[in-house]
């Protein structure tokens, strides 16, 4: 299992739909998730630092662990079946939660915990982008160039 790294969420047109990208900590593999205009914004305004006047919904879920003294350890990219990925989010005691990628990304970067994805799923849908190529944004327009949301039929939204 590789730990991964949120690089950014990016919206590209013509199908203006936001990507989430997560880069190998240790590797060149990148992993694209296709998610939904909600859930790039949490991401979105948590990378930048901006508190929000009223808590989102991945804000509240944290307010609500540690109301109950629970402890989020990590989430997990598990699986990629027809397009669509599936993630888990493991408490502490092991209790581990299904849920949406891009939710699980948002509650990870709000907890400080580590995301996680199966080797099944990088060797299916990562990309090998190696250090020494152009920067980060080139090569990810590059790669939008060269795929559409049909895709990733039924990811992540």
């Amino acid at each position: 299992m590789s730990e991964m790294r949120v690089v950014g969420v990016r919206v590209e047109l013509p199908a203006n739909q936001p990507i989430l990208l997560l880069r190998e900590a240790e590797g060149d593999r990148y992993l694209p998730i296709w998610i939904g205009s909600v859930e790039a914004t949490a991401i979105a305004l948590e990378q930048q630092g901006v508190k929000p006047a009223r808590p989102l919904t991945h804000d509240l879920l944290k307010d609500v662990l540690g109301a109950l003294d629970r402890r989020l350890e990590q989430v997990r990219i598990i699986d990629l079946q027809e397009g669509t990925f599936y993630a888990e989010l493991v408490f502490d005691g092991d209790v581990r939660v299904s849920a949406r990628p891009s939710d699980s990304v948002a509650l990870a970067l709000r907890v400080g915990v580590p995301i996680h994805a199966e080797e099944g799923v990088l060797s299916e849908a990562g990309l090998v982008i190696p250090d020494e190529q152009e920067d980060e944004v080139e090569k990810f327009r590059e790669f939008l160039d060269s795929v559409s949301p049909e895709d990733f039929r039924g990811a992540d939204t």
